[in-house]
């Protein structure tokens, strides 16, 4: 992984991962652990997709989730490479016991 500081992230955002870089907002960042957790869960995302399929999907899975619920945020939430993230974000241990693939069980939400 490597670890750039630059004001390349959107507003909003504390970091993006764009394989193999992951882009801090701001130098101070590069300590916060449980944002370096979340977007190392991407790497692993994006290497198991071989890389350009991930962005493909996201943006596919980000305009379908656009269209159902007419906002931003609550699409990215949505997307399922997030709410892995997400959800794992403070379990620091999770990339050492995560199987491939485990953002397809956040596809779906209550059913949907």
């Amino acid at each position: 992984m490597i670890v750039i500081s630059k004001y390349l992230v959107p507003k909003g955002y504390l970091g993006i991962t764009i394989f193999p870089f992951v882009i801090l907002k701001h130098k101070r960042f590069k300590n916060r652990s449980v944002l370096l957790n979340h977007e190392k869960i991407h790497l692993k995302q994006q290497l198991e997709l071989f890389i350009i399929p991930f962005y493909v999907w996201y943006i596919l899975a980000y305009v379908v989730r656009f269209i159902q619920y007419k906002n931003h945020d609550a699409a990215y939430r949505n997307i399922s490479f997030e709410r892995e993230a997400y959800a794992q974000e403070f379990n620091l241990d999770y990339l050492q016991k995560r199987s491939c693939f485990q953002f397809l069980k956040y596809i779906c939400k209550h059913g949907i």
